[in-house]
């Protein structure tokens, strides 16, 4: 990776060309995703309200100074559908960004290659009032579910851990834009950085 310079204005990278960096992760907290909403050119995906039980884990962003930020991930920790923990990463972004793929494991910046989307959807989300159908992306580890469709014109990611927890995919869970929430954002119950999230 070649940092902005002389010749480039932009990250390079030898192989993808110009790449949006990923952002240092701080631990969770109100003040932290205030930082990535207020940065963000994308949106800022949560299910809201949150699940019972469930707690904000964490925040990623990929963009630098210049541009702001091209692709959002926000990570959620809960009571899994079927018992025991659950973990969901909701990523947002900009077409050839690549970090939906990076958190699902797949090659390729993009999901549209690992998706079977000639079928009907496998999932599907209320995402800030519209329907969204989610496909499942295949090629992934066998330790998580991936889904992915589209939303606002951009990609939307949504992996789960363990496998199992895909099964909120199918519940019509609600999405909110935190770019578009309200002051009740500022009661958001936080819980411990999820170490998926950083990997």
């Amino acid at each position: 990776m070649r940092a902005p310079g002389l010749f480039s204005d932009t990250w390079q990278c030898a192989l993808h060309g110009t790449v949006h960096p990923l952002q240092p992760v701080v631990p969770p907290s109100v003040e932290a995703l205030g930082v990535v909403v207020h940065r963000a050119q994308v949106p800022v995906w949560m299910p809201w309200p949150l699940p019972v039980g469930w707690l904000f884990t964490g925040v990623a962003c990929a963009g630098d100074d210049r541009s702001g930020g091209r692709a959002t991930a926000v990570a959620c920790t809960g009571p899994g559908p079927l018992g025991g923990p659950g973990e969901l990463l909701l990523v947002a972004e900009e077409l050839g960004v690549g970090l939906g793929a990076r958190y699902a494991g797949i090659d390729g910046p993009d999901p549209g290659p690992h998706m079977s989307d000639g079928k009907p959807a496998h999932g599907k989300v209320l995402a800030a009032g519209r329907p969204t159908p989610l496909w499942h992306v295949d090629g992934a580890p066998p330790d998580r579910a991936v889904f992915a469709g589209e939303a606002r014109g951009l990609w939307l990611w949504a992996i789960a851990w363990p496998e199992q927890s895909g099964l909120l995919m199918y519940d019509e869970l609600v999405l909110t834009d935190l770019r578009e929430a309200g002051a009740e954002v500022d009661l958001l119950p936080c819980g411990a950085l999820s170490p998926r999230i950083l990997s």
